[in-house]
């Protein structure tokens, strides 16, 4: 093997782990966070004893549910009930990897073994990011209905059909609203939709100026797929007590809760990629830096929105979260991409 292509890599499987990494101790943050959040939102304080002001809340949760003894019904389906937590959690962890963080590779000023060290702003550059983005995130489903299914419980099965129904049925509207997006960029390349948007304006004609109803029913559809307030049926539990999550306890269940945040999270920087220019900004081409400043900035804002929501909106009743879906979003997304191919023929044809 080439001396350049094993360094490379090595340090493509460095940068997986740290983003994997990341990705875990932004969950824990988060979940500090939200608490936080909401506390302020409902006049309350959150978590403030555990550390200074509450910081090391997510420890004490971490070490809690890591020595929380390992209960396995005795009614479940062991295997499948034992995967099904992973099989929610790795895919979430997967889609982020076309994300694109700055604008160019950063090659470091010193060689080992005499081979140059690139480090690249994204796991994988592929022609394909949008389709694939989509393909990989929905696989998530299947851990959640697999949680339901083995578990053999009336509860947990009926919180993992409504996942199946809901998730399945919010993937067409958001498939379509990008099908938006392609129309104008002309490619499926993340780095490309992002270049795009930096070709106009000096950088400013971001998408969401150009597609805001997409905008709105990807970020709609995205809180379903996420499973996040007000869109939270598969796991109510006033009236499913956990969901698909009931038989569920320790690190078992953190991995379902790691899984939905890390949605949510990379959620957050698709939305901030596809729609709101990703790392551009101020002197972002000059100052790579910078521009992961923006990103992350544009991601915080994101998140911040849809713990707003969860604070703001009540959850909706399960057969008009189906109506929503398929008797609006997904007709509005479709005229939206008619609309929006119409003018491009008549622009550029």
């Amino acid at each position: 093997m080439d001396q350049q292509l094993l360094v490379d890599i090595i340090v493509q499987i460095i940068i997986i782990g740290a983003v994997a990494s990341g990705l875990m101790a932004a969950f824990g943050a988060l979940t500090v966070v939200e608490r936080k959040v909401l506390g302020r939102f409902t006049m309350r304080y959150g978590p403030n004893r555990v550390g200074k002001f509450g910081t090391l809340q997510i420890v004490a949760d971490g070490l809690k549910m890591f020595f929380k003894e390992e209960v396995i019904p005795k009614h479940v389906d062991r295997l499948v009930y034992l995967m099904a937590p992973g099989v929610a959690l790795v895919p979430a962890l997967l889609a982020a990897g076309v994300i694109p963080i700055a604008s160019q590779p950063l090659v470091l000023p010193f060689q080992v073994f005499g081979s140059t060290i690139t480090i690249y702003p994204w796991m994988a550059d592929i022609n394909v990011g949008i389709l694939y983005i989509l393909a990989v995130g929905s696989l998530g489903t299947y851990g959640v209905v697999l949680g339901g299914w083995s578990s053999n419980n009336k509860y947990s099965l009926l919180g993992g059909l409504r996942t199946s129904a809901q998730m399945l049925s919010y993937e067409l509207p958001m498939g379509v609203a990008l099908l938006s997006v392609l129309l104008i960029v002309g490619s499926m390349r993340m780095t490309d939709i992002v270049n795009f948007q930096a070709s106009y304006l000096g950088g400013y004609l971001w998408l969401i100026f150009l597609q805001p109803i997409a905008f709105l029913i990807f970020y709609i559809c995205g809180l379903a797929e996420a499973g996040r307030s007000p869109f939270d049926l598969p796991e109510t539990e006033n009236e499913l007590i956990a969901g698909f999550a009931t038989e569920y306890g320790g690190m078992k269940f953190g991995l379902f809760f790691a899984a939905e945040y890390i949605h949510m999270i990379v959620l957050s920087f698709i939305i901030s990629t596809v729609f709101l220019g990703g790392w551009l900004g101020p002197f972002a081409q000059q100052i790579p830096v910078l521009g992961i400043v923006y990103l992350l900035i544009k991601v915080a804002f994101i998140v911040f929105t849809m713990i707003w929501v969860r604070v703001s909106i009540p959850r909706v009743r399960f057969d008009k979260l189906m109506k929503f879906c398929w008797k609006f979003l997904l007709p509005l997304s479709i005229a939206n991409a008619a609309v929006t191919a119409l003018i491009l023929a008549i622009l550029f044809f």
